[in-house]
C-alpha cells in the first residue's frame, strides 16, 4: 500500500478551490500569489490605430510667386523661413519689357482723353441740333474703344507686377521704370527660395513657395483592414513632442481610393490646439481613437489573461475570485480597453493575472 505523507497532505489541503468559472482563495493563498487589486477606469473612447503620420500643408493655403515678366533679378528682401504680411515686398526685378507696357498704357489713357473730350464736344452738337445722330454714335463708339484698351493696358500692367498706386503715380508723372516689384499674395512663411540675385529669369519663372502655417493637416495612411472601422470625425491623438503638451487632430478626409502596392487608404486630420512644436513635413506617431457607445474600461495588459482564444479578467468575490469574460476593443503597449458583463466598481486583479489563470487551470503556482 502506497503511503501518503504528512507533506502531501498539506499540499492538498492548502490547494484552491475551483468550481466552473470561480476560484476560491484563503487570505493566505490571496497574499502569496502577489496579487494586485484595482478598480476599472471607466472610458467613453476607444483606440482604433496606432500609425505614423505626415504634417502638411493644406493645398488652398500655399501659393506660388512666379516672375510677371521677364527680366534681372535685382533684390530679394526675404529668405527661407521668414514671415511675411500680404502685399509685403518680396523682390525687384529689372524688366525692359516693363517699359513697353508703360508706353502703351500712357498712350491708351491720352487717346482716352481725346476720345472723352471728343464724344462730350459731339454730345453737345447734337442737343443743339448742329449735327446728325449718326456722328455722335461714331465718337461715342471711339470713346468706348479707348476706354477698353486702358482697361487692358491697366489690367496688363497689375499683372506685370504694378500696383494700383505705382499706376496712379505713372499716370501723374509719366515716367518710365523697368524695375517692378514682387509681393506677397498672402499672409504666410517662405518655404521656398528658388532664385539668387543676379539671376535673369523668364516669365512665369517660380520664385518664391509661400505658405500660410495657421492650419497644418495630418496625411495618414490607414491599412486595408481598419478602412471599415475609421469614420469622418474621429479623433486623431499626437504623441507628446519634448516638453510641449499632445496635440489632438480630427479627420476631415478619407480617400476614394487604395494606393494599389500598399493597399492603404489616405486620410487626413486637421490639426486642433498650438501647433508651435510642430513643422510641415515632419513625420508623428499618432492614434486614431473613437467614441464608444457602450460601456468600456482602461486595464493593465498585466490584468488579462488568456484561455482557448477566450480573454478574461479575474473579479475580486468574497471567496475568492470570479473568471470574467471580456472583449477587447482597443489596445497600446501597455494598456488595453476591454468590454464585458461589469457594474464598473468592481475590484480586478491588475496584477497577478497569469498566477490566478495557472491556479484556476490546476497547474500549479506558475503557467
Amino acid at each position: 500500500m502506497k503511503k501518503i505523507t504528512l507533506g502531501a497532505c498539506l499540499i492538498a489541503f492548502t490547494l484552491p478551490v475551483i468550481a466552473g468559472n470561480t476560484l476560491q482563495l484563503s487570505s493566505e493563498q490571496f497574499n502569496s500569489l502577489g496579487v494586485l487589486l484595482g478598480k476599472l477606469t471607466p472610458v467613453s473612447q476607444v483606440p482604433l490605430l496606432a500609425a505614423p503620420a505626415k504634417v502638411i500643408i493644406p493645398s488652398a493655403h500655399e501659393r506660388i510667386v512666379s516672375a510677371s515678366q521677364a527680366g534681372l533679378m535685382t533684390e530679394l528682401q526675404v529668405s527661407v523661413g521668414d514671415s511675411v504680411k500680404k502685399g509685403e515686398v518680396l523682390a525687384h526685378i529689372n524688366s525692359p519689357d516693363l517699359v513697353t507696357l508703360q508706353s502703351h498704357y500712357l498712350k491708351a489713357s491720352s487717346t482716352l482723353v481725346l476720345a472723352a473730350a471728343t464724344y462730350q464736344r459731339d454730345k453737345k452738337l447734337l442737343k443743339e441740333g448742329v449735327i446728325a445722330n449718326r456722328r455722335e454714335q461714331e465718337t461715342l463708339s471711339q470713346y468706348n474703344a479707348a476706354l477698353l484698351d486702358v482697361n487692358e493696358a491697366k489690367q496688363i500692367l497689375e499683372i506685370a507686377g504694378m500696383s494700383a498706386s505705382e499706376i496712379q503715380q505713372l499716370n501723374t508723372s509719366h515716367q518710365l521704370t523697368s524695375q517692378f516689384t514682387l509681393r506677397a499674395p498672402i499672409t504666410g512663411v517662405i518655404m521656398e527660395r528658388m532664385v539668387t540675385v543676379g539671376t535673369r529669369v523668364d516669365l512665369l519663372t517660380p520664385l518664391f513657395r509661400l505658405a500660410n502655417l495657421d492650419e497644418l493637416w495630418l496625411e495618414i495612411a490607414i491599412p486595408q483592414e481598419k478602412i471599415g472601422r475609421i469614420k469622418l470625425g474621429d479623433s486623431v491623438l499626437i504623441e507628446p513632442l519634448a516638453e510641449h503638451a499632445a496635440l489632438h487632430a480630427e479627420i476631415k478626409l478619407l480617400g476614394q481610393s487604395v494606393n494599389p502596392e500598399n493597399q492603404t487608404l489616405l486620410a487626413k486630420a486637421i490639426i486642433k490646439g498650438n501647433m508651435s512644436s510642430i513643422r510641415a513635413g515632419q513625420r508623428l506617431n499618432i492614434q486614431i481613437i473613437q467614441t464608444t457607445a457602450t460601456a468600456a474600461f482602461n486595464v493593465p495588459n498585466t490584468a488579462i489573461a488568456q484561455n482557448e482564444g477566450q480573454s478574461f479578467v479575474f473579479t475580486r468575490t468574497k471567496e475568492g475570485f470570479s473568471v470574467t469574460p471580456i472583449t477587447v476593443v482597443g489596445k497600446s503597449s501597455d494598456t488595453s480597453i476591454i468590454s464585458g458583463d461589469f457594474k464598473g466598481d468592481e475590484n480586478i486583479a491588475l496584477k497577478g493575472a497569469v498566477a490566478l489563470k495557472a491556479n484556476w487551470l490546476g497547474l500549479g503556482g506558475a503557467e
